[in-house]
């Protein structure tokens, strides 16, 4: 006789929340707990060592350098062996690395050139991880279901990364960097082990072919011959790189010179980081027919957040902006993952991934570095029009491009299916980074 609690014990669990897709999520929220504490510890680990604002700048730079260095590679790799495997070995090469880095830290006297050197070794993991983690997804779900399991995946990484950075800093007044680099090794440790459980038996597997420069140009392909691909990526290498800046550098100046300190710009960044959940819980019901019109319109409001550090407005109206930004990036995240997976071949899921990646961090490093002569020449507030401006004119140039404005959702379709490059859509049925 069946009994009656096996339903219900089945139905906890929404069907397309699979073995792999519940993995991903649970690993994302264990090492997303851990990453956002210790990229504070690491700052301040350089300062309780005697470094300045600039050693604090050069630790930072040492994570980004090899991350635009690598992810191409990194995605070739991903889609040439199993990506959980992949995924693994970057896990544990980020675990050495930031045990490490606590070791030195807890033992006193860190070296700048030593932490440089650590944390290079953590960015170098996440180049060859993120391709490999983001094509896993795509393939863990069905498209039928992907809008809303991207949706509270990306709901389960932000919730992790809002609360790692207030248990970090908290741990960090109460026992110091050391510990919470510690923590985020263990983090890694734990992610990686259940990485390693993660089934890619119904990946095909892939047939022999060229090398890697050849895998490269396979990747490059797919993402050149789709102008809606290309495009965003290319919008968002300028989108990242004036938002970061704003964000980076300007944003914790005109906190402390106009709003009264770091608390109103810590209020602001919680206010987005609450912004991008309630996108997400959004984007878990509602699936914009066209997927890639819908998202880019949502970026607009990425320049609001400029615009009112220029103005400045107050505190709350800042927090307001800020909220809204969260929300809208969210639509335009969740959207973008949903055509890319409709869209892509599941065998150049990480190639197509890692041009992504690369398109939006490439910039970065140079416009944090530009922030300050910027402000020199045409001061603060202009460049803080600047960049909001930069936004508003590379998001409407991508609205030229008619496959942005036409994709459309399937309403059904296979993981990994292969539509011809640059198809906008069937037109007759419902189909079609900074967050």
């Amino acid at each position: 006789m069946t009994s009656p609690a096996a339903p219900r014990r089945r139905a906890r669990r929404p069907e397309w929340a699979g073995r792999n897709y519940s993995l991903l999520t649970a690993a994302s929220i264990i090492t997303n707990l851990g990453s956002h504490g210790a990229l504070i510890a690491a700052a301040f680990a350089v300062l309780e060592s005697g470094g300045d604002g600039g050693d604090v700048g050069l630790v930072a730079a040492a994570r980004t350098l090899p991350l635009v260095l690598f992810l191409l590679i990194g995605g070739a790799i991903a889609d040439r062996l199993p990506r959980h495997r992949v995924m693994v070995a970057a896990n544990a090469l980020n675990c050495v690395s930031q045990a490490a880095f606590a070791v030195l830290v807890l033992a006193g006297d860190p070296q700048l050139w030593q932490m440089m050197a650590l944390t290079a070794l953590c960015g170098t993991g996440q180049a060859f991880f993120n391709p490999a983690a983001e094509g896993m997804l795509l393939s863990s779900v069905s498209g039928e279901h992907a809008n809303r399991a991207f949706a509270l995946f990306r709901m389960a990484m932000h919730g992790a990364a809002i609360g790692g950075a207030a248990l970090g800093g908290a741990m960090i007044a109460a026992v110091g960097p050391g510990w919470v680099l510690a923590v985020d090794a263990a983090a890694f440790a734990l992610a990686g082990a259940l990485r390693a459980f993660l089934d890619v038996s119904h990946i095909p597997a892939r047939g022999a072919g060229g090398g890697l420069l050849a895998d490269l140009r396979d990747g490059w392909k797919e993402v050149s011959g789709r102008p809606w691909l290309w495009a965003i990526v290319a919008q968002f290498s300028v989108v990242v790189a004036v938002v970061g800046a704003a964000e980076s550098v300007y944003g914790p100046l005109v906190a402390e010179d106009e709003l009264g300190g770091a608390a109103p710009w810590g209020a602001a960044l919680g206010a987005f980081g609450a912004g991008t959940l309630a996108g997400a819980v959004l984007m878990m019901r509602w699936k914009p027919r066209r997927l890639l019109l819908a998202g880019t319109l949502c970026v607009f409001p990425l320049a609001a957040p400029s615009a009112a550090l220029a103005v400045p407005l107050p505190t709350l109206g800042l927090a307001a902006v800020m909220f809204v930004s969260g929300v809208t990036i969210e639509v335009f995240g969740v959207s973008w993952m949903t055509a890319l997976h409709q869209e892509i071949p599941e065998d150049k899921f990480s190639r197509v991934s890692a041009y992504d990646w690369f398109g939006s961090v490439a910039m970065l490093p140079l416009a944090t570095a530009l922030a300050g002569p910027a402000e020199s020449a045409f001061g603060r507030r202009e460049a803080l029009w600047g960049c909001s401006a930069l936004v508003v004119l590379v998001t409407a140039a991508v609205l030229f491009v008619p496959d942005v404005r036409n994709l459309t959702r399937r309403t059904k379709q296979v993981a990994g299916a292969s539509p011809a490059a640059g198809a906008s859509a069937d037109a007759e049925g419902p189909v079609g980074r900074l967050g």
